[in-house]
């Protein structure tokens, strides 16, 4: 596993460790030997003197001794990333009778690591019998109750192994770099890397930074080492500055007048190359880790990993404000990102989200991904990618390209499949989703409109105007699982709303939302509005059509009308002038009743004093109607009966019209 994370992992061990290590005077020298290196984080160095000393412990006649070496064993192989060795080591303690109030817990963590979920929610349960509070084990049993069905429902992400750059040892935390995404960045412990020592840490040379380009046919050429950057100690985790010109990176050296614990270092950009580094002056303590670092795409904040006093256990996220360059006081980022265990690798996609890795919340095993989203109101809303994304083994350091189609596309760290625990660098991309909304906005007469505004607002922050074309179409791209709101006008019309939300499936998908907008200068017919004969009560199938005019009058607060009732030619002007007032007045106490101010609605009977005008639309759906014809009593009278009752039900109607744009104003 890589050296930061080793690092820093072990320092959240804390007093326990040395707490052990000074009950261990006791022992064999070897054992305390072993004990020594793990304090020191030389947990390479410690597997290889703890599996010298449980060969040569009896296993008949030190049965203690041998579970306390297995013990130390899970946790050395824990640090170097190895669990199927770390569940063997717990389990011989088991075994062997090791008594420790975690051991069930340890040997469920590995087992969840390893991959095996059942037998993971088993010790889990075992472990919560005795200490039901334990949200560590909490966290880990949900987790692993999900993981199976997780793997088993995957994700659109697809994941391929980068092996140009994959080698016997690790490799990951890739960083894209340049405009065209033209240049990768990684760390590595190859046997290529600068100097010859090998680490007592991890058992493999010290990490350097790489990278490899891409030629002017767009294929990946041969890595090579960042010179200015690689010294015989570790350096890592290279992130970039927004603009391109600067490099953080993390450097754990512990040589002459360079601090032991990890620091974040930068590289400015100068003649096509990059600067020796320097150390950042982090406004902490001088004995915390510093790792990780990332800037946000708008550079006002430096992300970064430590452990400094103030975090929510283990190693957290922090960020810091950057001015002129120079890190400012440092702020924890907070329960709904940090928990009791390590939250580590930040970084940033295109679009600002944040990126980072955790093994304290529910998840696959070891390490996994989550996205993190900052809402106007300052809380972070956190997702879990998923599989493939993630695995049972740690899945980090994530890293995304600017030029591509896709939604997202770039490469990440993983040591999936690999018994070592070495990590390697793989490839992902997330396919975009092309989701629309589309649409005609018309008249009351069906005629398409042209440039009418159309406004849709979402939930997610969209607030996007399109305007309709010659034809009165739309087209809007949304995203999915959203709630919008859309409202669409025009200059000589009235307004119209209309709400939904778009389906969670991953998916391409296309919704139709057409609008009607009244006009503000004619009449508009209300259609389907039933009276009982010769009476003025409302029928209950005349609701609809009236909930839809109180939708109107809600979207147009600001405008009042008149609601005219007519009659057809059958009985007296003074009978229909009575009737036709009191069914106007019908409808706007129905308005009324629904919450609208009785003084924007002015209702006037008319009787069958304004007989209908026969338009286009009218003329083609009864070719026997001449258009502009006047539906008057002489002209229906003298259609055959048929006809006639079509002619008086046209006539018969209920409309409104715009008296004032000006109410409440």
């Amino acid at each position: 596993m890589t050296f930061i994370k080793q690092k820093t992992q072990f320092q959240a061990l804390g007093a326990g460790i040395l707490l052990a290590v000074a009950l261990s005077g006791c022992k064999s020298a070897k054992l305390s030997t072993a004990l020594q290196e793990i304090e020191r984080g030389e947990y390479y160095k410690a597997s290889q003197t703890l599996k010298q000393v449980y060969r040569k412990t009896d296993p008949r006649n030190e049965r203690a001794k041998r579970g306390e070496v297995a013990w130390y064993q899970g946790i050395v192989y824990d640090k170097l990333m190895m669990p199927a060795m770390a569940v063997s080591g717990y389990k011989n303690a088991e075994r062997y009778g090791w008594d420790d109030p975690t051991l069930q817990l340890c040997i469920a963590r590995a087992l969840h690591h390893n991959g095996k979920y059942s037998e993971a929610v088993k010790y889990y349960r075992q472990h919560l019998e005795y200490y039901p509070d334990d949200d560590e084990a909490k966290a880990g049993l949900e987790g692993a109750a999900q993981s199976a069905q997780w793997k088993l429902d995957g994700s659109r992400y697809e994941v391929k192994r980068f092996p140009l750059i994959n080698s016997r040892r690790a490799e990951f935390s890739p960083a894209v770099w340049g405009e065209n995404d033209d240049e990768l960045y990684y760390t590595t412990s190859n046997d290529k890397v600068e100097g010859d020592d090998v680490s007592d840490i991890t058992g493999t040379k010290y990490c350097d930074i790489w990278v490899t380009r891409r030629d002017e046919k767009g294929k990946w050429q041969k890595p090579e080492p960042v010179a200015s950057l690689c010294t015989q100690y570790d350096e890592g985790t290279p992130s970039f500055s927004a603009d391109g010109q600067s490099l953080y990176y993390t450097c754990a050296g512990g040589g002459a007048g360079m601090p032991a614990a990890p620091q974040i270092y930068v590289s400015r950009r100068s003649d096509a190359s990059w600067s020796k580094g320097t150390m950042l002056n982090m406004l902490g303590d001088t004995l915390s880790t510093y790792a990780h670092p990332a800037l946000s795409p708008d550079g006002r904040y430096l992300y970064f990993v430590s452990d400094m006093q103030g975090g929510e256990g283990g190693l957290d996220l922090w960020r810091c404000p950057m001015d002129n360059d120079q890190p400012g006081f440092p702020e924890n980022l907070g329960k709904a990102i940090n928990t009791h265990g390590d939250e580590m690798f930040p970084t940033f996609s295109p679009d600002g989200l944040l990126y980072f890795s955790s093994n304290g919340r529910e998840g696959m095993g070891g390490l996994d991904l989550y996205s993190a989203r900052l809402d106007d109101w300052g809380t972070w809303h956190v997702e879990h990618l998923g599989a493939p994304m993630n695995s049972a083994g740690d899945d980090f350091g994530m890293t995304f390209m600017h030029a591509t189609q896709a939604k997202q596309e770039g490469w990440f760290s993983s040591n999936r499949n690999q018994g070592k625990g070495y990590d390697n660098i793989y490839s992902f991309l997330l396919p975009s989703i092309t989701v629309r909304i589309s649409g005609t906005v018309y008249d009351t007469d069906e005629e398409p409109i042209p440039e009418a505004i159309v406004r849709v607002v979402g939930r997610n922050g969209m607030n996007f105007k399109s305007v309709t074309k010659p034809d009165g179409t739309y087209e809007v791209l949304i995203d999915r699982s959203t709630e919008y709101v859309m409202m669409s006008g025009k200059t000589g019309y009235l307004n119209r709303k209309s709400q939904f939300t778009s389906d969670p499936e991953e998916e391409d998908a296309d919704y139709v939302v057409d609008f009607i907008l009244p006009s503000i200068a004619e009449p508009v017919m209300i259609d389907n509005i039933f009276y009982d004969y010769n009476q003025a009560t409302l029928r209950k199938e005349s609701f609809p059509a009236l909930d839809e005019l109180v939708a109107l009058l809600n979207d147009n607060p600001y405008c009042t009308i008149e609601l005219a009732a007519h009659t057809d030619r059958v009985g007296s002007q003074e009978y229909n002038l009575e009737l036709s007032q009191r069914r106007a007045q019908s409808v706007c106490d129905y308005l009324v009743e629904q919450g609208i101010a009785a003084d924007r609605l002015s209702p006037v009977g008319y009787g069958k004093s304004e007989p209908v005008t026969v338009d286009e639309k009218l003329s083609l759906k009864y070719p026997f109607l001449p258009l502009n014809q006047v539906l008057d009593e002489n002209f229906v009278d003298n259609l055959p009966p048929d006809q006639r009752a079509i002619a008086d039900q046209i006539n018969r109607r209920t409309a409104f019209s715009v008296t004032s744009l000006t109410y409440g104003l």
